[in-house]
């Protein structure tokens, strides 16, 4: 039997020890590094952000599900309060480690949004929960790695938190592969990368310090837009 059947939710462990890793070199990086010359790096890594976030939002076919699904979901999220009880739940981990950075719960929910708003988590986590090779999940976690290094760098040790919330979406999203993966088409799966590429927009312009939004109440357009692709595309 191979390494990856014998540990339960391979390949999300892999992701997240990938970006711990990542996080930790870039927070090295970040320590020996002056202030001043990080300020660039960091505007580089708001611009790029948005790059990859205007390329995930051109794929859609259907403009109006996915403003309907921001719209929507954001009102659902805005209820649920999903922004305010992650803030809160990193404000508490902020005062218990007093070394953190003041932007503590800014870098976790950036992170978060940046590594499981692509389709590769959803596919890569019905990949292996279905019993497969979790190459998608391995390949995304090198990219993870790398791309934790450049934020950490930038935003702190908060990003090694993301680890967390990354896992337990994942390992949800594996663990009812079986579900969930008769319900995800092809146009679905394209609906909800172009609405998470909007969203990775705002994440992006956050970075860049040019807007401030609760992106983290818009996580349910990825659910809405997965349902209007169902019911409107084929």
């Amino acid at each position: 039997m191979n390494l990856w059947q014998t540990i339960p939710l391979y390949g999300s462990v892999v992701n997240v020890l990938a970006v711990v890793a990542g996080s930790l070199a870039g927070y090295a990086l970040r320590r020996h590094v002056n202030e001043e010359i990080m300020r660039l790096p960091m505007q580089c890594l708001g611009v790029f952000t948005v790059s990859i976030g205007m390329g995930m939002a051109l794929k859609t076919q259907n403009l109006l599900i996915v403003v309907f699904s921001l719209c929507a979901g954001s009102i659902v999220g805005g209820l649920l309060d999903i922004d305010g009880r992650i803030e809160l739940a990193a404000g508490r981990i902020q005062k218990r480690f007093k070394s953190l950075d003041s932007n503590f719960s800014q870098g976790v929910m950036a992170a978060t949004l940046i590594f499981c708003v692509g389709s590769m988590a959803v596919l890569g986590s019905f990949e292996e929960g279905l019993g497969g090779y979790p190459a998608l999940l391995l390949t995304k976690s090198m990219m993870d790695g790398l791309m934790s290094v450049a934020l950490a760098a930038s935003l702190g040790l908060s990003v090694a938190f993301s680890a967390v919330p990354v896992f337990v979406y994942q390992g949800t999203l594996t663990l009812a592969a079986r579900f969930i993966q008769p319900l995800m088409t092809e146009a679905a799966a394209r609906e909800m990368t172009a609405a998470g590429g909007v969203m990775l927009i705002g994440v992006g312009l956050s970075i860049l310090g040019l807007v401030k939004m609760k992106l983290m109440n818009a996580l349910p357009a990825l659910v809405v837009a997965v349902a209007l692709a169902r019911i409107f595309l084929r």
